[in-house]
């Protein structure tokens, strides 16, 4: 039996573990109205996401704070809240965050991909206890929407744009009618009430969108939100600073942040993003790859590790730049094209000695 030492740290905790001092300082000084079944007011929800400098609550996501008030003004309401938007804009992290500040738990999550039948999405059975007991509450196996409706918490819907639309107009009726009725058990243990706090924050990808076509009476039935890429670039560079230094500490290493070195990357994904230059000249726009604030973090990630093990401990542009490439070049032919005309349009233009050094890895693109 391995001691408590010897066994392997998770690689990654729920929000509601990472942040349970900043979740529990802001409970116990929360002084606004609390909706029925959560565990803070709205403005505190709004204060856990968006940051607080004079409560020293750290700002885990960039967007326009109205937008993020009308989507936990959403999750007040009987309607379930759905962000829209392109791989990478930390739709996910945010639907993690409203559900810890709310409810407590992030964990109650359905992949949309992953669900293709009721009992996926709903409930299925015990087949032990079945067998010598007969359906009964006690051999039922509540998916994480059941328990959600149970007990009141918020439930993640992850590409939900992924999931069969027979399945889609199930989750209307949980949505519009939040009863479940299970057809084996008799009486009131077949009929399962959702509970005060219960709402569904769904997330779908805007470019790939899947196999099925989004139910139009769910898309009526639920609030939608585009979340958008970050616009600022100082901004972005302030995530992916504090992301890649996050995820280095979690990795244990220590590795030199150049905020230059750091800034081409950032510009990189930018413009080739945006098909605009930070000069607002037009140049290629990459279509197969995400180039997300999200891939930047890993990206700067992946730089980091190599420095670590082998470099010197300072992440450089050479190293930088291989991981980059490799992150732009995934999907279309076409766009190794883009990027080389980017280069030789753009980045050959540039002064200073990173972007010097971005230029002189340009072989990499052949």
């Amino acid at each position: 039996m391995k001691s408590h030492k010897e066994m392997k740290a998770a690689q990654r905790e729920p929000v509601e573990v990472t942040y349970a001092e900043e979740l529990a300082r802001l409970s116990a000084e929360d002084l606004g109205p609390v909706p029925a079944g959560w565990q803070m007011s709205p403005r505190a929800v709004e204060k856990f996401v968006m940051g607080d400098e004079s409560l020293g609550i750290e700002p885990k996501f960039v967007a326009d704070p109205a937008m993020v008030i009308r989507i936990i003004i959403s999750l007040c309401t009987s309607r379930g809240s759905l962000l829209v938007g392109e791989p990478g804009t930390a739709k996910s992290w945010l639907s993690e965050l409203l559900a810890a500040a709310i409810s407590g738990v992030s964990t109650l999550t359905l992949q949309g991909g992953a669900v293709s039948n009721v009992g996926q999405l709903l409930y299925s059975w015990n087949e032990a206890i079945l067998r010598t007991e007969g359906p009964c509450r006690k051999a039922l196996v509540p998916s994480p929407l059941l328990r959600g409706m149970m007990d009141g918490q918020i439930v993640r819907f992850e590409e939900l744009a992924r999931c069969p639309q027979a399945l889609q107009d199930a989750l209307l009726s949980v949505l519009s009618d939040r009863v479940v009725v299970i057809p084996e058990l008799a009486g009131d243990d077949g009929i399962v009430l959702a509970r005060e706090g219960f709402n569904v924050v769904a997330t779908s990808n805007s470019i790939d969108e899947g196999v099925h076509t989004m139910s139009a009476a769910l898309k009526r039935r639920m609030d939608f939100e585009e979340i958008r890429p970050i616009r600022n670039l100082q901004d972005e560079m302030a995530v992916v600073l504090r992301e890649v230094r996050k995820a280095n500490r979690r990795a244990g290493i220590e590795v030199d942040l150049e905020e230059s070195v750091i800034e081409v990357l950032v510009t990189m994904f930018h413009e080739l993003r945006s098909g605009q230059t930070m000069d607002g000249r037009s140049t290629d726009r990459l279509a197969g790859a995400a180039l997300s604030t999200a891939e930047a973090v890993s990206v700067a990630h992946a730089a980091s590790l190599s420095a670590w093990y082998y470099g010197g401990g300072a992440m450089t542009v050479e190293q930088l730049m291989h991981h980059i490439i490799g992150s732009a070049l995934k999907d279309q032919p076409e766009d190794r094209r883009r990027l080389r005309h980017y280069f030789e349009t753009t980045v050959a233009l540039r002064t200073g000695d990173n972007w010097r050094q971005a230029w002189e890895m340009r072989s990499l693109i052949q």
